[in-house]
């Protein structure tokens, strides 16, 4: 299995180089040259299997020799027997045809666990054997940070450095970043929004000379190996409700794009799913390209769902590469001119696109209706994201076919929106019950590319 950038310009890598590298070094991200199917017989197969199991099966044939079979099971098995729950991503029913696959049980309670539990596995693995260090930058809306630092503290050969917005994240996740004590994590509050903070990050991927220096590495959802771990649960949820005898179709809240672009990966591996349903919050760059308005940068508007207060959403770049017939040189095109404000997108592209994703948005009072409206109705308490997606999902969905909404992250991630919508304040689980009691450690940072780098160069050394 080789992986190729999608500016085209790039060398091709194997898994294990694509992982560690994160960033491709002509800017592009790195997607397989070539998409493997199941069969049918193999998708049916996954029917009542542990989670730890199916992963092995849907993820095995992207990774070539990296890893032997018995080293691949031990690591999906160490990442994911932290989690809170054995079904690691049960399904709970809403309505008729409708359920909410919860992805928030994992050690910081969001969907990013998934991936990030296990990319932390497969880097000790890797560096270890090779007996190499990295330095991890990682820019973060909230969630993508907490669950870099818990997938990394405490390891001998990763420093990891965070970015995040300053004041734009909520109150837990900011803790969930600031208050480990290991030395080898960094939480940097940057003066800016989420965008600035990817754009830093990219910034210093494309500084040849400092990512040399210091072997910088990626684990934000421009890291391949993010999104094939969430590829995964698009099977065990779809295989419980009839697959691949039975269509699905799935809404996902999402900014940055890479959760519905696994997805799409988990269709093009033949399961059967009829819609990918994209919703957005009233950053909604998303919801107006997929309908035809192009792609155009605007202010980001601070929300009570602020994982998704993005406009520049980085994996829709390998959206846009499949669209264009996997041509490098017009997706840098596009990205050039997405660097000058926005693109318009060809109609042949469009076409392809809407092909495999609709979509819808929410406002930020419909976002609160919907939460209160779930917990009379389900009593389900939903987070701010996950109720950005039922109320997509419940526009969207057809009557005969099942409706699998994605719930991103535990309710008491964003207690204040839950609490200003049910009147509910919701706990954190027990194991996190001291998080408002514990130190904070945290550096307030300029957005700045040199004042940035000066300062990882100072945190290695220190």
């Amino acid at each position: 299995m080789r992986y190729i950038s999608t500016r085209g310009t790039a060398p091709a890598l194997n898994f294990e180089e694509t992982m560690l590298a994160g960033l491709a070094r002509d800017g592009g991200l790195y997607v397989p040259e070539e998409i493997p199917t199941l069969s049918h017989d193999q998708i049916a197969a996954m029917a009542g299997q542990p989670y730890e199991e199916v992963a092995f099966t849907v993820m095995r044939p992207f990774i070539g020799d990296t890893f032997t079979d018995a080293e691949f099971r031990e690591l999906i098995a160490a990442a994911y027997d932290s989690f809170g729950h054995d079904a690691r991503a049960p399904l709970v029913q809403l309505g008729p045809n409708h359920f909410l696959l919860e992805l928030f049980h994992g050690p910081t309670l969001a969907f990013k666990d998934f991936a990030k539990q296990l990319i932390g596995q497969m880097f000790q693995k890797a560096l270890g054997r090779k007996g190499d260090r990295v330095t991890i930058v990682g820019a973060t809306s909230g969630d993508t940070g907490s669950a870099a630092i818990e997938a990394f503290r405490g390891l001998d050969n990763v420093d990891v450095f965070i970015l995040y917005p300053h004041g734009r994240v909520s109150e837990v996740q900011r803790r969930q970043m600031t208050t480990p004590i290991e030395s080898n994590i960094h939480a940097l509050a940057l003066d800016g929004d989420f965008d600035d903070c990817q754009a830093r990050l990219k910034d210093m991927f494309n500084d040849f000379e400092f990512r040399d220096r210091v072997k910088l590495a990626g684990v934000n959802s421009i890291n391949w190996g993010r999104v094939l771990a969430q590829v995964v649960y698009y099977f065990s949820s779809a295989v419980s409700l009839g697959s691949p005898a039975r269509e699905v179709s799935f809404t996902v809240p999402t900014g940055n794009f890479g959760d519905i672009f696994a997805g799409y990966i988990a269709k093009r591996m033949g399961l059967p799913i009829r819609d990918l349903v994209v919703a957005t919050n009233q950053n909604d760059i998303l919801d107006r390209c997929l309908r035809g308005q192009g792609y155009h940068k605007g202010r980001v508007h601070p929300s009570i769902s602020p994982s998704m207060d993005i406009q520049v959403s980085s994996n829709f770049e390998r959206a846009l590469f499949d669209a264009y017939g996997r041509d490098g040189k017009a997706v840098a095109q596009l990205m050039g001119e997405l660097a000058k404000g926005g693109f318009e997108v060809s109609q042949g592209a469009m076409q392809a696109l809407q092909e495999h994703y609709k979509s819808g948005r929410a406002s930020e009072a419909e976002t609160s209706a919907t939460i209160t409206r779930a917990l009379k109705h389900t009593g389900e308490l939903l987070c701010p994201h996950s109720a950005i997606g039922v109320k997509v999902a419940d526009e969207q969905r057809e009557e005969a076919i099942p409706m699998i909404t994605l719930a991103t992250a535990h309710p008491a991630k964003f207690p204040d929106a839950v609490e200003a919508a049910t009147g509910i304040r919701p706990d954190l689980p027990p194991r996190m019950a001291d998080l408002f009691d514990r130190d904070e450690r945290l550096t307030r940072v300029p957005n700045d590319l040199e004042a940035l780098k000066v300062h990882i160069l100072e945190g290695l050394s220190a």
